[in-house]
């Protein structure tokens, strides 16, 4: 007797197949300070600080610097970099930044020469966004209304 097609499952299907099975969470490694978030409230706020600053210049651009860098030490060194470039971490390989264009090209140069200096599969992106994108944005994981914070409702108290 034939054995029945599977049919695929989805992925909320086989994350709950992995949970049942019993499979726990990786042992830690050590935690670097560097990698350190800051709190969802705190790193929200920092968004909200480059959506909603008021005296804006033409030449202003608002960007996400997201990275897939398999090398622990690169990894340490891009985000060190991007940091001292006044980039806000926004998760671990996530940064956001409001800067000139002409620094985005400094950032974007820089980032290139130093994915070109060694054999890797790496991938880093430099996306540029719009306050729009940012202000419609939604988050998942975590009990906080970015709705609330973005778009503020608007109360006159007499």
């Amino acid at each position: 007797m034939a054995r029945p097609k599977r049919l695929p499952l989805t992925l909320a299907q086989r994350i709950a197949r992995l949970k049942a099975s019993g499979i726990s969470e990786p042992p830690s490694a050590p935690i670097d300070p560097d990698d350190i978030l800051e709190p969802l409230p705190k790193r929200i706020r920092s968004i909200l600080g480059i959506v909603n600053h008021t005296s804006r210049k033409a030449t202003d651009m608002n960007y996400l610097v997201m990275y897939d860098i398999t090398d622990n030490k690169v990894r340490k060194l891009v985000a060190q970099y991007l940091k001292s470039q006044g980039c806000i971490r926004i998760q671990k390989s996530v940064f956001m930044a409001n800067t000139t264009h002409v620094r985005f090209t400094e950032i974007h140069q820089t980032l290139k020469e130093v994915n070109e200096q060694y054999e890797n599969e790496d991938s880093i992106m430099l996306v540029p966004v719009n306050v729009a994108d940012v202000r419609s944005m939604k988050l998942i994981g975590k009990n906080v209304s970015v709705d609330i914070l973005t778009d503020p409702p608007n109360t006159l108290f007499f």
